[in-house]
């Protein structure tokens, strides 16, 4: 293990870098590849550190977990800490300055423990709702546990948490967000996608000429619902913990949502449950109360796209009411916080973003925000946020360690799981065979009793994908390196659940599920 150099030498500003180069990694060990039919293993033997298949951790040199653990990460942090410090220089308040230097000091000693691969200590207390869990989490499962031989997932997400606690424990800076510049910046750079969308939807939608027999308005509607659920899966692509010095061209490009891009990109859906998702929807539409669940990912213009589509969702009548499932503090980079999600209502109606927009295009944004904040008022959109979404437990372990979130979404008609990192705690973040069925791979979220329906709308950013071909798999690490990294593919899948049914919590134990 290398030793700790000072922590007066950190660089506040690791080497900057545009993307990352994986083609040197080395080969997949021939032992970590599966045959299509292996089954996970028995309910029995999974735990955090023991997934339903291997875990992906930060020594694996062939994963992008090695990537992320050994060079994002730090480099993350490091821009981290210079937004911190710049916020140092703009103070003039003494206590103020001398707690946010033992902030800083604090994000120092975790760059020396991240870069030098220390053992996982438990969380300080900081009086956050999480801190049982996560203390528990690490006493139960990962004692003696690095930042490279955790598994994956809960090292990354440990990182986060204590990156939170370098600020929770401050007397003043305790809701200091380090990433909230970077996320309004982007928004600021996503003119064209922004206005491309609030030209198109500021006014009401129009339900489908009264003239059109039942099954074309119903076709209609489909297509819309079919346009708007892509703009809302592509939207994914901006995450800022990947884009860390893209241009403003890049992320125009990965932003874009005319209708003919999105022709040309539906085939890179590599598992399309679309159709199936289109009738689960249209049935939520039939029923007077139906309600649909957005467990949200990245904020500003991902968030924008949610946004619209859940708009479109109260107009059509295919929803009644949605409920938003945000962080309670800053999480990887550029996940919602409530700060966020008002940021970007309020910035809509009052903000000067895009000094280049015409009054027309700032019009229709401002009339979108006005909708938007209409319907929180009318309790049609609610946001909420929970502790159990910050820690380091997989969504498998929803119903033993959050029971009250798993009974609150087993009331939803639909729960949709939005981008990378919720996708990768659904499935557990391991390595199961493409091939496997989605409801397999996120296990007890998919055949406990009460499991509401769940979808994922994830752009493919990290090693874990199910719910494809094996042979499509099999193509693309033949012939396209880094394809699980781009954002270039995605996966639209559903499980049915277990809906209706009544949630029996005495009867659940530790990934307890059914295949």
């Amino acid at each position: 293990m290398p030793s700790k150099p000072p922590t007066s030498v950190i660089p506040s500003n690791p080497p900057k870098q545009t993307t990352l180069s994986l083609g040197e990694l080395p080969p997949r060990p021939q032992h970590f590849t599966h045959s299509p039919g292996k089954q996970p293993r028995t309910p029995s033997r999974i735990d955090p550190n023991n997934p339903p298949w291997p875990a992906y951790r930060g020594y694996h040199e062939f994963s992008f977990a090695h990537a992320t653990m050994g060079h994002r990460l730090p480099t993350i942090l490091g821009k981290a800490i210079d937004d911190v410090v710049r916020t140092l220089n703009e103070q003039s308040d003494e206590d103020r300055i001398v707690d946010l230097v033992e902030a800083i000091s604090r994000m120092q000693d975790l760059m020396v423990d991240l870069t030098g691969n220390t053992k996982l200590r438990p969380i300080i207390d900081d009086g956050e709702g999480d801190i049982p869990l996560w203390n528990k989490e690490i006493a139960q499962f990962f004692q003696g546990k690095d930042f490279m031989n955790a598994p994956w997932l809960f090292a990354e997400a440990y990182k986060y948490r204590r990156l939170h606690e370098c600020f929770s424990i401050s007397k003043y800076w305790k809701e200091y967000d380090v990433f909230f510049r970077q996320k309004c910046d982007t928004f600021s750079r996503s003119s064209k996608a922004v206005f491309e969308l609030s030209t198109r939807f500021a006014k009401p939608w129009e339900t489908p000429a009264k003239g059109l027999d039942e099954a074309k308005q119903t076709e209609a509607v489909r297509l819309m619902f079919h346009e708007l659920t892509q703009v809302c899966l592509w939207g994914n692509s901006t995450d800022l913990s990947l884009l860390i010095n893209m241009t403003e061209e890049d992320i125009k490009k990965l932003q874009s949502t005319g209708g003919d891009h999105l022709a040309a990109t539906e085939k890179n859906i590599l598992g399309n449950d679309l159709p199936r998702l289109w009738e689960t929807v249209k049935r939520i539409g039939a029923k007077p109360d139906g309600r649909i669940d957005f467990v949200l990912d990245n904020a500003g213009f991902e968030l924008y796209c949610d946004c619209v589509y859940a708009d479109w969702l109260i107009q059509s009548g295919l929803a009644k009411q949605i409920r938003f499932h945000g962080k309670r503090f800053a999480w990887f980079v550029s996940d919602v916080t409530r700060k966020d999600w008002d940021w970007l209502l309020n910035t809509m109606i009052y903000g000067q973003l895009f000094p280049e927009a015409s009054d027309e295009e700032m019009d229709t944004l401002r009339l979108l925000g006005n909708r938007w904040k209409q319907y929180e008022r009318d309790g049609k959109w609610i946001y909420e946020q929970h502790p159990f979404w910050c820690t380091g437990y997989t969504y498998w372990d929803l119903a033993t360690e959050a029971p009250d979130v798993f009974l609150h979404l087993s009331k939803s008609d639909l729960v949709i799981f939005k981008g990378d990192l919720n996708h990768r705690k659904l499935t557990y973040d391991c390595e199961a065979p493409p091939a496997t069925p989605f409801p397999i791979a996120i296990g007890p979220m998919a055949s406990l009793p009460g499991a509401p329906p769940v979808c994922s709308l994830r752009t493919i950013k990290s090693d874990v994908v199910v719910g494809i071909p094996e042979e499509v798999a099999d193509r693309l690490n033949r012939d396209e390196d880094g394809w699980k990294i781009s954002g270039k593919y995605a996966v639209v899948l559903l499980s049915d659940g277990r809906p209706g049914e009544k949630v029996m919590f005495g009867a659940l134990g530790r990934g307890a599920f059914q295949y």
